[in-house]
């Protein structure tokens, strides 16, 4: 029998090991702990890798911790613009969208493009309209808001630089004394939530959610939504979902090579996303990590940072958590 896996990541970044209190880390741990458990279930009860993914996906865009849905970070004009995508690696369908900023769970709406429109891709407006004509829940864009991320987004601005912050980076600075930071030091934490699974029949899936870059232009799209660059799927390989340097994993169609790897060098899913992780990525400056599980239920979580939000759960097991490298 196959043996069905779900895996979850919620960013890769910097440890703040020094400053991240006992009480804040287990905070963390126990999203992620969760969110594999209640994923997990659609998996013992024979239910789809497809549907596993997006449900974890839509848990942790419902979280506040992680950078997607509610909790997503500001761009430059204080808004937010969300992105997903997911895939199915039985059917190599595929849906994604790109700056909603209405649409509750964006991984829901891309779901929505890939089973009940002609489409791939739907971006801005127009992917808020066909999320809400297919009957998606809409939400004021203040859902999205928190005071931890505005407040990150007036210290990014503050210090009058003029570079885009990357998720969780710019939380560090907004961090006032005393104040316990999060496992990953937000002013250098590469922002983004996935899952890949494959489930009792042999199939494979993969979703991706962000909110992007604190302090991002209006309109900047990064790699996630980006089918093959941030998220992958194919039945014959593997399935990933990335976190990272979103232009890094755009230029390198990250996700599909590490299928590409597989399929055409034969390498194995260590072999493939390893490479992709530790080799290509920073020969051009990337860095994060990504998550991925093959065909045989092999899985692998590479990271090029000092730690990543990560977990997975095998049928009959405990679910394993882990942020540091100690793990």
């Amino acid at each position: 029998m196959t043996q069905a896996v779900l895996v979850i990541h919620g960013g890769a970044g910097a440890i703040s090991r020094a400053k991240a209190t006992p009480a804040v880390t287990h905070e963390y741990q126990s999203a992620l702990r969760e969110t594999l458990e209640r994923g997990s279930r659609i998996l013992e009860e024979g239910g789809s890798a497809l549907d596993a993914v997006a449900e974890a996906v839509r848990l942790l865009e419902e979280c506040a911790l992680f950078n997607a849905g509610h909790g997503a970070v500001f761009t430059s004009e204080g808004r937010h613009e969300l992105d997903a995508s997911i895939m199915d690696g039985k059917t190599l369908r595929s849906g994604a969208v790109a700056n909603v900023t209405l649409l509750r769970n964006p991984v829901l709406a891309a779901r929505a493009v890939m089973e009940r429109s002609p489409h791939a891709f739907f971006a801005g407006p127009g992917a808020d309209a066909f999320g809400r004509d297919a009957g998606l829940e809409c939400v004021n864009p203040s859902f999205f808001s928190t005071d931890a991320r505005r407040s990150q987004l007036l210290r990014v601005q503050a210090t009058g630089e003029a570079t885009i912050v990357l998720d969780h980076d710019g939380q560090s600075l907004a961090e006032n004394p005393g104040t316990a930071a999060s496992p990953l030091d937000e002013g250098r934490k590469l922002g983004t939530v996935g899952a890949v699974a494959l489930d009792l029949h042999g199939n494979l899936a993969a979703a991706t959610s962000t909110g992007g870059l604190t302090n991002k232009r209006p309109g900047r799209v990064g790699d996630t939504p980006l089918i093959g660059a941030g998220c992958y799927a194919n039945n014959a390989t593997c399935a990933v979902s990335a976190t990272g340097t979103g232009e890094a994993f755009m230029r390198l169609v990250a996700a599909y090579d590490v299928s590409a790897r597989m399929a055409y060098q034969g390498r194995s899913l260590d072999e493939a996303a390893g490479c992709v992780v530790f080799e290509k990525l920073p020969a051009i400056g990337g860095a994060g990590g990504l998550i991925a599980v093959d065909a045989r239920g092999n899985i692998s979580l590479p990271f090029n940072t000092e730690g990543m939000y990560r977990g997975y759960r095998r049928l009959g097991q405990p679910a394993c958590v882990a942020i540091h490298r100690d793990r």
